[in-house]
C-alpha cells in the first residue's frame, strides 16, 4: 500500500471510530413531555436520569407567570387525559407518608418541591431525586405523570400543599 493510501485509511479508521463512539447508547432514563391544562399556556419537558444518589430531574417549563413559584408533584397514575388533569389521580406516595417538603421530614415520594419562573416565565432546573428510581418497583416513577400546579406548594395543608390547578401534566415513560 503506498503511503498515501495508508495516510487515507488512517484518517478514515479514525473518523469511524469517532462516529462509533458517538453512537453509543444513552445513559437509561426517562421523560415526560408536559402538555397545557386547566386552560393555562404551560409547556414543557422533563428528563430523568439515574444518578449516583437516585435520580436527576431536569426540567425545562415556558408559559408560567414571570417571577411565579409553582409546586411540582409526581402523581400517581400516568394519565393526563382530562383537561385539568384530575386524570392523574392524587400525589405519588406509596408509603402513606403526610405531605411536606422533600428534605425535611415525612412527605410524599411525589413531592418535589418548587419550580420559580425567570422574569420570561421560564424554568430551567436540575432537582436530586434521592428516593427514587427508574427500576421497577415502588419507588420507580415510569408509569406516573410529572405535574405542575398553579401556585406554589404551602408543604403544610394536607393531603397535597394547596397548590391550586394542574396548569401542565406529562405521562413519565422510559425513553
Amino acid at each position: 500500500m503506498s503511503t498515501n493510501g495508508l495516510a487515507r485509511l488512517i484518517v478514515a479508521s479514525a473518523f469511524c471510530l469517532g462516529a462509533c463512539a458517538t453512537l453509543s447508547p444513552a445513559k437509561p432514563g426517562a421523560t415526560a413531555t408536559l402538555e397545557s391544562r386547566s386552560g393555562s399556556m404551560v409547556t414543557g419537558t422533563a428528563t430523568f436520569t439515574a444518578g449516583r444518589e437516585g435520580l436527576v430531574l431536569h426540567v425545562v417549563l415556558q408559559g408560567l407567570p414571570p417571577g411565579s413559584e409553582h409546586g411540582l408533584h409526581i402523581h400517581d397514575k400516568g394519565d393526563c387525559t382530562a383537561p385539568d388533569a384530575m386524570s392523574a389521580g392524587g400525589h405519588f406516595n406509596p408509603a402513606g407518608a403526610v405531605h411536606g417538603r422533600p428534605g425535611l421530614g415525612a412527605h410524599h415520594l411525589g413531592d418535589l418541591g418548587a419550580v420559580v419562573a425567570d422574569s420570561e416565565g421560564k424554568v430551567a432546573a436540575d432537582i436530586s431525586l434521592s428516593e427514587l428510581t427508574l427500576a421497577a418497583g415502588p419507588q420507580t416513577v415510569v408509569g406516573h405523570s410529572l405535574v405542575v400546579h398553579r401556585d406554589r406548594d404551602d408543604y403544610v395543608s394536607q393531603p397535597a400543599g394547596n397548590a391550586g390547578p394542574r396548569v401542565a401534566c406529562g405521562v413519565i415513560a422510559v425513553r
